[in-house]
Order: structure tokens, then C-alpha cells, then sequence
């Protein structure tokens, strides 16, 4: 395995075509690049736009739990390899695994359906930047055809931050990017 790749869930493993990233990989620290512009982080229903583009020339029909768990593990993987969040809004520690509730609002008509895109978006958000886009990109390479139940197993894994931070019988409470980040950062260091 080369040092550009990290290793995920089922043998596959992120492999990053970006020069600055490569080479902040392999022996740089990622919050010591040069990231001169703000990262902007984006509405959960921007991210789930893009993971709907991806699927459509496939015809690969996303559920509300799917998306919710793409944009999840994108978070997650933006946050562990670039120290960054992707998302603005919430993470909260629901009975059934991390749940954002922004999208959940958005998609829970669609029931176990697939989600039929775009959802309309309420903000205005700047255009993802490379780093986002590849790291949506991968993700949908690597999970994007797995099912709802199959990606809230690996959601729910001991030790994952849901693990860490659901209280039964308490509702609403918040994941913190820092127990994620700190979650895919191990996952990413593992398999240096």
C-alpha cells in the first residue's frame, strides 16, 4: 500500500490524486498547508446534491439513509484527513446512528424511497473546492453502493463517535466534530 492511501471499512482504501494533498500526506502536517482562502463549510443538502449528481448517470438510487450516511462519512473523512469540517450543520447521536438533522428534514418524505434531487437548498453556498469535491468523489466510489443498513453498520461501529456519544433515552445530542475528526484521523493513521 502506498503512503498516499487510507485505508476504510472492507478492504478499500482512499487514494488522493492531488499533489498538495499526496504531499501533505506523506509527511506534512494537513492544518500546515497553505489554505489561504477560509474553507467554507457547506449546508448538509448542498453535499447530498453532489452525492445525488454522482448516482444519477449510474441510475444508483439513493434513500434518505444513505445520503444521510455519505454525507456523514464525508464529514467524517474531511475532518480526519484535512482537519476541516465539510458540513456546517449538526451531527446529532440519534437511537439509530448519526443522524444530521437538516437533512433528515429535508428527505424524510421520501421514507425509505430513493430521494429524487435536487433538494432544494436554503443557503446560498460557495462552490466546493477540490479537496471537498475529491473527498465526495471517493467517498461515493467507495460507499456509494453500498445500502442504508450496510453504511449504518459502519456508523455504529464500538468505538465510532455515535458509540462514543449516544445516551439512550436522550435525544439531540450532539456529536462534536472534534470525536470525529479525532475518529477518522485514527482510521487514516491505521493504515499509513
Amino acid at each position: 500500500m502506498a503512503m498516499s492511501d487510507v485505508a476504510i471499512p472492507q478492504g478499500r482504501f482512499f487514494s488522493f490524486s492531488l499533489a498538495p494533498t499526496v504531499k501533505a500526506f506523506v509527511g506534512l502536517s494537513f492544518r500546515s498547508m497553505d489554505l489561504s482562502l477560509e474553507p467554507a463549510m457547506h449546508d448538509s443538502v448542498t453535499i447530498a446534491n453532489r452525492f445525488l449528481e454522482l448516482a444519477e448517470p449510474e441510475k444508483n438510487a439513493l434513500t434518505p439513509m444513505q445520503l444521510l450516511k455519505l454525507v456523514y462519512i464525508a464529514h467524517g473523512w474531511m475532518l480526519g484527513l484535512y482537519g476541516r469540517p465539510l458540513i456546517r450543520d449538526e451531527v446529532q447521536a440519534w437511537q439509530y446512528g448519526p443522524v444530521i438533522p437538516v437533512l433528515y428534514n429535508s428527505t424524510r418524505r421520501y421514507k425509505s424511497q430513493p430521494v429524487v434531487g435536487p433538494l432544494p437548498v436554503t443557503n446560498n453556498d460557495k462552490p466546493l473546492d477540490p479537496q471537498e469535491d475529491s473527498t465526495i468523489l471517493q467517498v461515493y466510489e467507495i460507499y456509494g453502493r453500498m445500502t442504508g443498513p450496510a453504511l449504518s453498520r459502519i456508523t455504529h461501529k464500538p468505538g465510532s463517535p455515535w458509540a462514543e456519544t449516544y445516551a439512550p433515552g436522550k435525544f439531540g445530542v450532539v456529536i462534536s466534530n472534534d470525536i470525529i475528526e479525532d475518529y477518522y484521523s485514527r482510521l487514516a493513521a491505521v493504515s499509513q
